[in-house]
Order: structure tokens, then C-alpha cells, then sequence
């Protein structure tokens, strides 16, 4: 069917809103094109797209499908009798979609339970587990705009599916007809049937005790202030309620960004990545004199934190520094305490920073490296928790993710909170200060500089050009920079070092700098990762700005030729 044949049978099958948004669009080619030339991409990431109408959008019809499909493959693994557990966000329309998975699953045969009301990513993956549920799905797209919604699936591990799951799904749906074959039943009637069940204090209860369980040190300066803001999002009740049971009592909540609301008034783009997101936070913390201010994405899976520098003006931690922050404190208080164990393994994603590898080195603690996406570190600590070969105690990635126990198989920005304010109190008591513990790892380690460059392709044409990028630089890469050569050229897209395929590029220099390419996996972007080393903060600075000049220049070549 052309895109053309999927408009008009919309318009004949859907919904009276459904149909009635889909004429408004007549006349206008190329927005029906870019609607219905292909069907929302299915991956490991699940689903994420802009609501509304049509097969390359987020939508009741596209949502309807995907879970019959997942419905389908639960059977066929004969694992329905152990049910599925679903969450959502505060986004537009979340609720509403979760209740129409929890009925189509149950229309299947498959036992649910939902949360009564908004819970965090990492929550839904601990309830997983927990219920020794075979699935789970969440209704998020995590720091999106207010524009987009998302549904992302989560196999019996409680981590993210990976491309053998995500494929035999997206096999089932490309068999599916969303107006035909979806089954469903009636919300309010399942539940009173006890084919759906609610779910929220007790599990509440059973996460928040397992996240204590992590304290690694109890002296320490509990009167630290703290600045926190959810962005709107699901991290409010969590993350405050964690705090003050460590003991924490001196925390302020960001009022204008505290009540869930998914049309985020403040931040248009929640994502705490942004330093932006940090305007608003920034004035509580001059009030208070915070010693941090943390923030967390809407679904709370990612944390970022900004903290004062020598000046007494706060300064943002990219994700890198505060993996760094984290795996030199966990590690160190590990040694301390005798909680060491030679199979003790640290992971990190293949496109995060040079200073968390030497830290492990450091402290004799194993060290490995994943595909980017958190659901291959977990699904590294799954085999782990298979063969009892290692002891997973600590993964991050750069993109502000961080999972720091195995009772959940994502990022966790509720532990990570904790860890974190642990940490500063930790270190305040000593008499220092996050950033000069953060100066002494590069002290000690080596000096890091750091840039992403990020470039939009939106559309067909943009999708189009920017395969043509990532082939280009295959055939002719960047190998000289700055009078450095690059002594490694990696290739993930056949799979690399036993990892699976993924597109995406890396190449290692002589002095221990990088950089790396991968288009996005939920946004129409290429991503360009650089990490400088160097002696002093100004040779690794310079050196970033002469990495980021130069690619600059030649990803202006790729695209023009």
C-alpha cells in the first residue's frame, strides 16, 4: 500500500476524532506523506514518536497493535500466566494508554498490574522482578517534548528488550491489523474480574527499602542543602521521600516544576542534560546556598546535578564527571568497608567517558564496555547473574544514566539521588567540596574534556542524508587530528569486541582521546561523542575545541557532497 492507500483507509476505519484530525490534512501532501510513508519504528527502545494520527505517530491504533503483538509473543513463550506489569508518566494521554495495553493484554489472557497512579521507569523494572511478572510496559518518552509519547517494553529481567524480543514483536505487528485483529476488553470490568489488578503502597514500600539497603556510609553530613526538582515528572514522591528516610531534612523542591504536568510550562525540552533546565533551579540554590541541586527527567530514570565551584558559582557535572564522582566513591568506599570481591564489574557504554575505565583499573574491579542503551549494561549484569562469573556493582552512561544495584535492570534516578547526596555529605564532612573531589579524579586519573555535537535530520530527506553521513565517514574517516593519530578504527555495524551489531562509529587516538558517531535511536539525530585527554585542564580543553572544529567542518563535507 502506498502512503496515500494507508491515509484513505484511516479515513474510512478510525475513529470520528481520528478521521476528523486526518481531513483537516487535506491538501497537504507532504504532511499525509511524512504520517503514513512507513509504520512507527519498533526497536529495542520500543516506541516513541509525535502524537497523533496515522502509522508514523503515537496513537491509540499504533499502540493497540504493538500490544497485541507483544500479547502474541508472551504466548508463544507460554510465560502469559505470569502476567505484565505497566507504568506510566505524566505525559499527555499516558494513563489513557496504559489502560488500553492493560486491556488488550488482558483480553489475551494475560494477567496485569498497573499502578493506581504515575510511578518511575526504574520502579516499574524493580515491580517486574518482584512479581516475577514475564513483561512490563511503560508509557513515557522519558525527556521528549511535551509533543511526543512513548512505549517501552521490558522483558521477565526487568530490563529493556533487547533485538531478538524486539524483532519477533516487530515481526507480529508488521501481521497485524490495527483496526481487525487487536483484542480488548472493558477497563473497569477486568479490574472488578480480577483480570487486571492495581498496584502502588506496598510496592512503593518493598523499592524504597531496597534503595536504603545501598548506604554505603552513615557518617556523614546530613545537613547538606539540597535543591530538587522532578521537571513535572514522576520523581517527586520517590526521590523526597528516599532523601528524608537517609536522613537528609535540609531539601527544597523546586515549586514551579513540582506537580506532575505534561505539558512542562518551564522546560519545553526536560531534559536535565540541558543546562537550561537548571534557570529555575539555579535561583533556589543561590536562596539556600544549596550545596547541589539535582534534577530528574519526567519518567526519573536519568539525574543530573549542578554543584559550586571554587567561586561559589554552580557549575553543571555532564554525565561523564558525575559517573566518574559516583564509581570513585562506590569503589573506594567499597575497598574501605571489605565489601570488595574480585569478580566486582564495572560497565559502561562504548561512547562514555576515559576517566571511569582507569578508576576501575585503579581499584582492581573488572571492567567492561556495552553498546549504547542501558538495556545492554543490564543485559551484560543479566548474564552476570547467569553465570556467577562477575558481580555487577555499578553502570552509567553519559547520557545522565546511572544504575547502581541489580534489583532494578535500568537507570535509576531514585538510588542514584540518594547515592549522590550520600556522597556530598560524605565528602563535606572531610571539608571538601564535590567539585574539588571532582578535580582530584583528574588529579589523579587524567584531565578529560568533553563535547557532544548533536545535528537534526528531520523528515524523509533528512533520514536520507543522514544514512549518507554515516556512509561516508565509514568509507573516509576522520583519522588525524591536532597532529594526533587515530590508532583504532571501530565498526559496530556487523558487531564488534563479542558485542551485537549497532550502527555506529569510534575511533581512538594515540593519546587516549576519542570520538565517536551514531545516529539516534529515538530522535531524528546523528550524534557526535568527543572525549579529550590531556595533562592540565587547558590541554584537554584545547584539544576538544580543535576535535570539535575539525569534525564540525568535515560533517559539512559529508552532507554537501
Amino acid at each position: 500500500m502506498t502512503y496515500l492507500d494507508k491515509y484513505n483507509e484511516w479515513l474510512v476505519k478510525a475513529d470520528t476524532d481520528t478521521a476528523k484530525e486526518l481531513e483537516a490534512l487535506t491538501g497537504n501532501e507532504k504532511e499525509i506523506e511524512d504520517r503514513f510513508y512507513k509504520t512507527l519504528d519498533f526497536g529495542t527502545a520500543g516506541l516513541r514518536g509525535v502524537m497523533g494520527a496515522g502509522t508514523n505517530r503515537m496513537n491509540k491504533y499504533v499502540i493497540g497493535q504493538a500490544t497485541q503483538a507483544l500479547a502474541q509473543y508472551v504466548i508463544e513463550q507460554g510465560m502469559e500466566k505470569r502476567g505484565a506489569v505497566i507504568a506510566y508518566d505524566c505525559r499527555i494521554k499516558s494513563d489513557e494508554y496504559a489502560k488500553q495495553c492493560a486491556s488488550v493484554l488482558a483480553a489475551n489472557g494475560i494477567k496485569v498490574y498497573i499502578y493506581e497512579s504515575l510511578r518511575p521507569t526504574p520502579q516499574l523494572s524493580y515491580s517486574i522482578r518482584k512479581l516475577n511478572a514475564a513483561t512490563g510496559i511503560n508509557v513515557t518518552a522519558s525527556h521528549n517534548p511535551k509533543q511526543y509519547n512513548g512505549y517501552k517494553v521490558y522483558w521477565q529481567e526487568g530490563s529493556q528488550i533487547l533485538d531478538d524480543i524486539a524483532d519477533s514483536i516487530a515481526k507480529n505487528i508488521s501481521n497485524i491489523d490495527p483496526f481487525n485483529d487487536v483484542k480488548t476488553i472493558d477497563f473497569n470490568e477486568a479490574l472488578k474480574t480480577g483480570h487486571i489488578i492495581m498496584i502502588g503502597k506496598e510496592m512503593d514500600d518493598l523499592f524504597i527499602k531496597e534503595i536504603l539497603s545501598l548506604t554505603l556510609n552513615d557518617d556523614i553530613d546530613k545537613d547538606i542543602s539540597i535543591v530538587y526538582t522532578p521537571l513535572y515528572g514522576t520523581g517527586l514522591v520517590p526521590v523526597t521521600r528516599i532523601l528524608k528516610e537517609r536522613g537528609f531534612h535540609n531539601i527544597t523542591i523546586v515549586e514551579e516544576q513540582k506537580n506532575p504536568d505534561g505539558t512542562f510550562p518551564t522546560t519545553p525540552y526536560p531534559n536535565p542534560e540541558n543546562v537550561k533546565v537548571f534557570d529555575i533551579p539555579k535561583e533556589y540554590g543561590k536562596r539556600t546556598d544549596a550545596d547541589m541541586i539535582i534534577a530528574t527527567d519526567p519518567d526519573c530514570d536519568r539525574i543530573a546535578m549542578m554543584i559550586k565551584d571554587d567561586n561559589q558559582e554552580y557549575v553543571f557535572c555532564t554525565g561523564n564527571q558525575t559517573g566518574a564522582l559516583l564509581a570513585e566513591y562506590m569503589l573506594s568506599q567499597r575497598k574501605v568497608k571489605n565489601m570488595y570481591s574480585n569478580k566486582d564489574a564495572v560497565i559502561q557504554s562504548i561512547v562514555s567517558g576515559s576517566i571511569v575505565p582507569r578508576i576501575a583499573k585503579h581499584y582492581g574491579t573488572n571492567f567492561f564496555e556495552t553498546l549504547t542503551g542501558f538495556k545492554y549494561i543490564c543485559g551484560l549484569a543479566n548474564e552476570f547473574e547467569k553465570t556467577d562469573e562477575y558481580r555487577y556493582v555499578f553502570g552509567y552512561e553519559e547520557s545522565i544514566g546511572y544504575c547502581l544495584e541489580t534489583f532494578t535492570r535500568d537507570k535509576d534516578g531514585v538510588s542514584a539521588a540518594m547515592m549522590m547526596c550520600e556522597m556530598a555529605g560524605y565528602y563535606k564532612k572531610q571539608g571538601i567540596t564535590l567539585y574539588k573531589a571532582l578535580n582530584n579524579i583528574y588529579e589523579k586519573y587524567g584531565y578529560m574534556s568533553e563535547n557532544q555535537i548533536s545535528i537534526e535530520y528531520p523528515g524523509i530527506k533528512g533520514e536520507k542524508v543522514k544514512k549518507a553521513v554515516m556512509s561516508k565517514w565509514r568509507k573516509k574517516p576522520l583519522v588525524k587530528i591536532s597532529n594526533i593519530n587515530c590508532s583504532v578504527c571501530k565498526d559496530y555495524i556487523n558487531g564488534l569486541d563479542e558485542l551485537p551489531a549497532q550502527d555506529a562509529l569510534k575511533y581512538e587516538f594515540e593519546d587516549g582521546s576519542w570520538y565517536a558517531l551514531r545516529p539516534s535511536g529515538t530522535e531524528p539525530k546523528l550524534k557526535v561523542y568527543i572525549n579529550a585527554m590531556g595533562h592540565s585542564e587547558k590541554e584537554a580543553d584545547d584539544l576538544m575545541k580543535t576535535f570539535t572544529n575539525d569534525i564540525n567542518e568535515y560533517l559539512l563535507k559529508c552532507e554537501s557532497k
